[in-house]
């Protein structure tokens, strides 16, 4: 979903970190919070404290970095976001809707900038721009996370409704971190109830 929906800091929480983790960590949390152009070498090197020959001893190139931090965030998001999601609710349905809870806590959280994959293809909108199989990659997974718990639940149009569901949380995304005034979370929540609904009336 899709950035995080904890802490960027308590993502990597870990006793050490190797130099390349340590690069990947830093540029993660700058790169969420100011994006990709804004965000220049110099700087990731001295929060991060490495020196720029181990940067390129771990990295070629700043798009490498890129590349490594969407990757790595990828499974961490995605993990750290399943799990929120399984202990909102003990029924696949139950699960649904609290994907909507779960982000709302995400958008409520002090470090929320919004999707980090979104800023991506917007900074990069080059059609050939590497980061945007990496992109459509974590996109992809996250809706067929979706299509898992409608299987789970016994809808029939699973792959459909995954689709009304994965659009209503994309739009919510967006939504939160634009106008962040709006309870995009709660709206998003509120017709993904009613297309459920419209769901069980075609599965029974």
């Amino acid at each position: 979903m899709i950035q995080t929906c904890i802490p960027i800091l308590e993502v990597h929480a870990m006793a050490t970190l190797s130099k390349r983790d340590q690069l990947v960590k830093t540029a993660t949390e700058l790169f969420a919070e100011f994006g990709y152009h804004a965000t220049g070498i110099d700087k990731i090197l001295q929060q991060a404290g490495v020196s720029k020959k181990t940067l390129y001893h771990h990295f070629r190139s700043k798009d490498e970095l890129i590349l490594a931090v969407l990757r790595d965030y990828d499974s961490l998001f995605r993990n750290d976001f399943m799990k929120q999601v399984d202990n909102e609710a003990d029924s696949p349905k139950g699960k649904l809707l609290g994907v909507y809870d779960v982000a709302e806590r995400w958008f409520n959280s002090d470090d929320f900038f919004g999707c980090m994959y979104i800023k991506a293809i917007g900074e990069h909108s080059d059609p050939k721009s590497p980061f945007r199989d990496v992109c459509k990659q974590f996109k992809k997974l996250t809706r067929n996370y979706l299509e898992e718990l409608c299987v789970e639940a016994g809808y029939r149009a699973a792959a459909e409704l995954a689709d009304q569901l994965a659009l209503l949380l994309e739009g919510a995304i967006v939504t939160a971190q634009v106008s962040p005034e709006i309870d995009a979370a709660r709206i998003a929540r509120d017709a993904a109830e009613i297309i459920i609904s419209a769901q069980e009336k075609k599965s029974h």
